[in-house]
Formats: C-alpha cells, structure tokens, sequence
C-alpha cells in the first residue's frame, strides 16, 4: 500500500498559513453559553445588505439552473459606470481575496519580490508566497503613518508588486494623495496595487481611492469589495479596476464562472444604492466618534481611524482582555497576528452594540 507521507506538497507552502477568521457568533454561544452575543470582529456592515441587493437576490433565484454569465457584464457595467472608467477597465472576482491570489498568479515568479506595508492585510503575504516569491515588509512610523520614503527604498530589480491598504487594515490609517503621486512616480514599472475596500468610510479631503491614477495611465489596480459598506459579504464578489492591459493578464488566469449569479445580481444593484451607502457612512461616523469618546474616558489609546473599525490598545493586558470580552459575549479581532500583542481591533457596530461592548469592556477595566 502506498505510504501518504511520500506525498509531498510544494516546499512554497511551508511559509503559509491559512488565514485565520474571526470566530461566528454560533460558535461562541456553543463555546461559552451564552445567550446574547455581538460581533465586532471582521468589519461587517452592522446595518445590514443593500436593500436594493436583497431584492435582486430574491428575483434571481429561479435562473440558478443556469451557470453564471462568464463575463459578469452587466456587473462590469455597472461599476465602470459608478468609477468613470472603460467596462474593460473592470475584472470582479469572487471577493477581494480572490482578486488578490490572481494578480499573484498573473505577475509573480519564484525569487520575484513584493513590498508590503506592515502590519496590513495577510492575503498579500500569501499570494506571494503561493508563488514562491519573497515578501519585503516596510514598518510604519509613528501613529501607524505609512513610510513612503521606505517603501521606495526597499523596490529593488526583483520587486514586482507593491500593495498599499488604505484606509489600512488593521491600523484604519490611510495614505495621502500626494505621497500615492510620489510613490508613483518614483518606482516606474512596479504595479502597485491599490486596495481601497475602506474607501467609502474615508472622509478626509487628501484621500484618493486610487482610481485618478489609473485614468491617468500610471500602474496602479484599485481593488474594491462589496463586503463592507454594500452589506453583501455574503455572497462574496469584489472588482479590481486598472489598465485594460493589466486586466486581460489577469483575466488569463481567472477561473470562467468565479463570480456567482446572485453575488452578480446584488453587487449590480447595489452599486446603484446610494442611499444605503450614505445611511451606513454616516452611522459609521458617528459610530467612530462614540468609540473614540468611550477610549478616551477610559484612559485607552486608539488610532483615529478611516475605515469602520478602530485599533485600541488595551495594554499588557490585551490577551486576556480579549478574552475576557468574548466571555460577556463580545467578539473583537485580537491584535497577536499582526504583531500587536496589545492591541484589539474593533468594528463599529450599531449604536446599541457599541454602547453594549463599551459597558462590557468599562466592567473589565475598572475591576
């Protein structure tokens, strides 16, 4: 009989770890018992999808003996109408996640590099390591400020890639344009890809998402999701927008039917929901200033934020108070992973969640 350790995965995958999500509500209340709990832990729309999205869903479900359109046009449509760019400026994908592991795939080659802000998104990590390409983290400075200056020290001849998360996810720091303008133009022909899935919950006046830039033919992909202010993760679908050119590399490497009809059907209509889009900025921003006021009365250290989530730092303390959160039946995302053993990440909830998370957490610190 054949001996299964002979079967050997490729030495690339020894670097990899399997992302780790935030646990589900479900299994908390198995875990722990308890009756009420809130998730504040993987940026999720607290108001919930698109109502425009809902009702496309809901008319879509007979056409699911069919396969999905290959192209996602109508969708593509849609989002090049939404941007000012070309339909074939346009690639969805089967989320953000996705998007990501294709572009790895379309440009990267073993010994290839890729810069990295750090702490940022782990998909970046491993799409690159998946191609067995070498993963060149630059630190932030002070308050989480992207180093720029750093970043454009550490291209080289083998950098392939730069990814920029702004707003930026853990920290909901953002780059300004005009460092994005000298990022730009001091690397040359190293596509940066430029992941703005925060972008509707950034409010300051030197923010870009990055989309100005592609008009204007530098090589940067903006990547975009569906998942955060369109309420739609579960369906999962994101969309990248660059150069025609750089999409039809990508598109040799995409799977034919990757986005799922339904997901096509409600990302098409909530593009278009504007009202959605302006209820739940709005509540995030008020929501931020709560969270902001109720670290401040309890002494803790936050990053301001331009996403729907706040960086807190609870201290030498962060691990069990973390826990100790999850136990009165709030989950927050815990800092370790990223290298920020004192820190928790918070989403912002409804108003009545994040009054319920702050009374929790006020009962941990002042005992």
């Amino acid at each position: 009989m054949a001996n299964l350790e002979n079967i050997k995965a490729r030495k690339t995958l020894d670097q990899i770890q399997p992302y780790s999500p935030g646990k589900p509500i479900w299994e908390v209340q198995e875990e722990l018992g308890l009756e009420r709990v809130i998730k504040l832990a993987s940026n999720e729309n607290p108001l919930g999808p698109s109502k425009k999205a809902m009702k496309a869903i809901q008319q879509g479900v007979l056409g699911l003996n069919r396969y999905p359109d290959a192209d996602a046009s109508e969708l593509k449509k849609a989002i090049a109408s939404e941007h000012g760019v070309d339909k074939s400026q346009v690639i969805p994908t089967n989320g953000a996640d996705e998007l990501i592991t294709l572009i790895s795939e379309a440009f990267l080659e073993q010994g290839d590099e890729i810069v990295v802000p750090d702490p940022s998104f782990s998909e970046y990590d491993f799409g690159a390591h998946i191609m067995g390409a070498k993963v060149v983290k630059v630190p932030f400075t002070d308050g989480f400020a992207f180093d720029v200056d750093a970043m454009i020290a550490a291209v080289t001849d083998k950098t392939k890639i730069i990814y920029i998360c702004s707003p930026n996810n853990p920290t909901g720091t953002y780059m300004k344009k005009q460092d994005v303008q000298k990022l730009l133009d001091a690397v040359g022909d190293v596509l940066v890809v430029f992941d703005a899935a925060y972008s509707h919950y950034a409010d300051a006046a030197d923010y870009t998402d990055g989309i100005e830039f592609v008009q204007a033919g530098y090589p940067l992909l903006t990547l975009k999701t569906f998942s955060k202010i369109y309420g739609i993760a579960g369906v999962r679908v994101g969309f990248g927008i660059a150069a025609d050119s750089i999409v039809k590399s990508i598109l040799k490497v995409k799977e034919p039917f990757n986005v799922n009809s339904l997901a096509q059907l409600a990302a098409t209509a909530a593009v278009t929901d504007r009202e959605h889009v302006e209820h739940s900025r709005d509540a995030n921003s008020r929501g931020r200033e709560y969270l902001y006021n109720a670290f401040e009365e309890l002494g803790l250290t936050y990053t301001t934020s331009m996403a729907n989530f706040v960086l807190v730092k609870l201290g030498v303390e962060g691990e069990e108070l973390y826990q100790d959160l999850m136990k009165k039946g709030v989950i927050v995302r815990y800092g370790k992973g990223w290298g920020l053993p004192e820190y928790v990440r918070v989403s912002v909830g409804t108003q009545e969640e994040n009054e319920f998370f702050v009374q929790a957490l006020r009962e941990l610190i002042q005992i």
